[in-house]
């Protein structure tokens, strides 16, 4: 028997098992017995350590101990045969000190590469569960031993004291979530803060999100991952794997992000941040990468599951070669029970152990396929990860695409709990908003919630998150300053990247001192964001957005570790507009839910949602059609007045007229904001709207009005 005790008695807790259990064996001149099978990884009890790891292929583990930094283990002690039941090894090491070692494992068993079989005793292999991994502290310096550095764990005392915060649970439509980089959004020096590019300088920052009025951060990769992994310099600068998507170790976090050494407390800077953003109302969304792992394909690594079980944890084909769906040499084989077991537990730990709120899975169509590559109809992981107990009120959002060619926005295994990253909606409004002819019916088909992909008698608008910009592309500004992409300094030449971003330079590529072709840039970048934020469905864009950030026309950045990909804050003034705006629309969204979710029927009977291309109540499009009219119609969250919201587009390059509804009951129309006035510091955003009658108004060229009825 064993139970869980206080740390001390200033009420701080920590992750030790308090056991009266003595030794039974000697091993190697090591005191030991056996562990706590049902607690993977590295367990510290009040007398020592359990070690518990799984293999079903191997015939013999064992535990290496190494001092801190030392190139050769000082123990090697084999897991005896009583120490394990079925595929699980677990032992209780006595009398060793957390913080005076690091571990790894090594397996024997057969080598057989012709059936997918690596096992090597001379393998040092990184613990799948581990908390923390050590020689990653330092950003952008190769570990000592070079191409022999071997990934080793450190055992993590988890101390951190959560209080009583809970999880917000914001309905999952209010969202509007605002993705970025750990390391890119304060690294430049112009961000200000005392630690940049860490979790401390994000941390520093929360006042300006709280004021910018977005409620849920979503943080690309922020488990351990090598950024020296395929490291390379290109005309004299340094290359990194910047962005993250290849994970080491899938249950610790990325200690280069923190500022502080967090020695055997890896984690504690990040829950810090994950607090206050909870404390300021910020749910906080991980970027997670199942798909694959670092150990890449037969030319790859071979530092933790390739020897722990490499046709357990890989798809292989026929052959025992890697299936590559992923685009990065290897495929993990999520639906085989083990791997299923093995995630699952991860994301709970992230759930407990960080109080995260959810998580967005990266080329999550490869979650839903079998272990010979085949599409599932009812994948067992994802099926299981919508109804688990401890996961049951995360935010779970797909990125419904793969790069094998499976492509599933609006067809995602959901089990009415997935949400997805409407990919649709990206590409059919980029394309009208710039103007494009034959995309107003789908433009108006997005902006009301994309009901042909989530229809609502099932999955509804909140399964679309709907975005404009992610990390992967065109940031907002570019895709009105170029008409191709600029990936030239990712050393590839000019190769990578999408080809098809419906963007548009306004005239002129790149930069440009011609003030209309500027005003113009302006303009759309506020059309863009009306649109996202007027649209149905939890709403997402790229962190910098709001004031113009750039990437100089790269819209493949994930190499760039420099101020390609950093952000340059400097431009929050010179954009202040921008950023004015998008507070202002974030703001508008907040005061009418009926763009967010169906409410009551409003009182003059309105339908809830309804079409004015030009005309009241002309939902017809044809191949032309530039102007599009949405009203949507309901009651305010208190249930005391009608909220009746009319957005209305004009993707012309000439002023067009709209005719608006007839309002009852002596109301009038209200114009709230005009992405084609004139910018002043009170944030006055609907100057020179021209009516021309009661109910008609004219819509200037390339330009959103929204009312609202008073």
């Amino acid at each position: 028997m064993y139970m869980w005790r206080e740390r001390n008695k200033e009420e701080k807790h920590e992750d030790v098992v308090n056991t009266g259990l003595q030794p039974l064996d000697v091993v190697e001149g090591f005191k030991i017995r056996p562990g706590f099978f049902r607690m993977y990884g590295a367990c510290v009890a009040s007398n020592g350590v359990s070690f518990t790891i799984n293999s079903h292929g191997a015939t013999r583990c064992t535990l290496l101990l190494f001092k801190p930094q030392a190139p050769k283990p000082y123990a090697r002690i084999p897991f005896p045969d009583s120490y394990r039941i079925g595929d699980t090894y677990s032992m209780l090491v006595f009398d060793i000190k957390p913080d005076e070692f690091e571990y790894a494992f090594s397996f024997d068993g057969p080598y057989e590469p012709a059936k997918g079989l690596l096992f090597n005793e001379e393998n040092v292999l990184l613990d799948p569960y581990s908390r923390a991994v050590t020689g990653q502290r330092k950003w952008g310096e190769k570990p000592e031993g070079g191409k022999d550095f071997e990934y080793r764990a450190r055992v993590v005392k988890s101390s951190f004291d959560w209080g009583n915060i809970k999880q917000l649970e914001q309905p999952f439509e209010d969202l509007v979530i605002y993705e970025t980089h750990v390391r890119g959004y304060t690294k430049d020096k112009s961000s200000g803060v005392s630690a940049p590019g860490t979790f401390a300088g994000l941390k520093d920052k929360i006042p300006y999100l709280k004021d910018l009025g977005i409620n849920a951060v979503e943080l690309m990769p922020i488990f351990e991952f090598d950024e020296m992994e395929s490291a390379r310099v290109v005309d004299d600068v340094q290359l990194y794997n910047y962005w993250g998507y290849n994970t080491v170790s899938f249950f610790a976090p990325n200690t280069s992000y923190a500022f502080n050494e967090e020695h055997n407390h890896e984690g504690d800077e990040l829950k810090s941040l994950i607090k206050a953003l909870k404390e300021n109302g910020i749910e906080v969304i991980l970027d997670v990468v199942f798909n694959h792992t670092a150990e890449g394909n037969e030319m790859g690594p071979c530092f933790s599951f390739k020897g722990i079980d490499n046709n357990v944890y890989y798809m292989l084909t026929p052959d025992a070669h890697y299936y590559n769906f992923s685009g990065c040499g290897n495929v993990m084989n999520c639906n085989h029970p083990v791997v299923r077991s093995f995630i699952i537990d991860c994301l709970r730990h992230w759930a407990i152990e960080y109080r995260v709120d959810g998580f967005r899975f990266d080329l999550a169509s490869i979650l839903g396929r079998d272990q010979n590559g085949a599409p599932m109809a009812n994948p067992p992981i994802l099926e299981s990860l919508a109804f688990d107990p401890v996961l049951g009120k995360m935010k779970l959002i797909a990125e419904a695409w793969d790069a094998g060619g499976l492509y599933q926005v609006g067809s995602f295994p959901s089990w009415n709990r997935w949400a997805e990253w409407n990919g649709r909606y990206r590409d059919d409004m980029r394309s009208f908003l710039k103007g494009d002819d034959g995309m107003a019916g789908n433009a108006i088909t997005r902006i009301t919630g994309s009901r042909d992909l989530y229809s609502p008698e099932s999955r509804g608008h909140k399964a679309s998150v709907n975005f404009l910009t992610c990390h992967d592309g065109f940031t907002l500004y570019d895709l009105y300053s170029y008409n191709d992409k600029h990936n030239e300094k990712n050393g590839w030449n000019n190769t990578d990247g999408d080809n098809n971003g419906h963007s548009w330079n306004c005239g002129v590529e790149g930069e440009t001192d011609d003030q209309n072709v500027n005003g113009l840039r302006r303009r759309l970048i506020k059309n863009a964001f009306a649109a996202l934020l007027c649209s149905r469905g939890p709403a997402m864009f790229f962190a910098g957005d709001e004031f113009c950030n750039t990437q100089f026309g790269n819209n493949n950045a994930y190499c760039q570790d420099n101020i390609i990909s950093w952000l340059d804050w400097s431009r929050l003034e010179e954009f202040k507009e921008i950023h004015d705006f998008v507070r202002h629309m974030i703001q508008f969204r907040k005061e009418h839910p009926i763009l967010r979710r169906m409410t009551k029927p409003s009182s003059c009977q309105f339908p809830e949602i309804s079409v004015h291309n030009g005309t009241p109540f002309n939902a017809s499009t044809d191949y032309k059609t530039k102007l599009i009219g949405i009203m949507y119609a309901g009651r305010n969250e208190e249930d005391t007045e009608d909220d009746i919201v009319f957005y209305c587009m004009n993707a012309y390059w000439e002023p067009l007229v709209m005719q608006l509804p007839v309002l009852p009951n002596g109301k009038h129309w209200h114009v709230d904001t005009n992405t084609n006035a004139e910018y002043f510091d009170g944030e006055d955003f609907t100057a020179k709207t021209e009516l021309l009658g009661v109910n008609t108004i004219r819509v200037p060229a390339r330009t959103t009005i929204i009312l609202v009825a008073e």
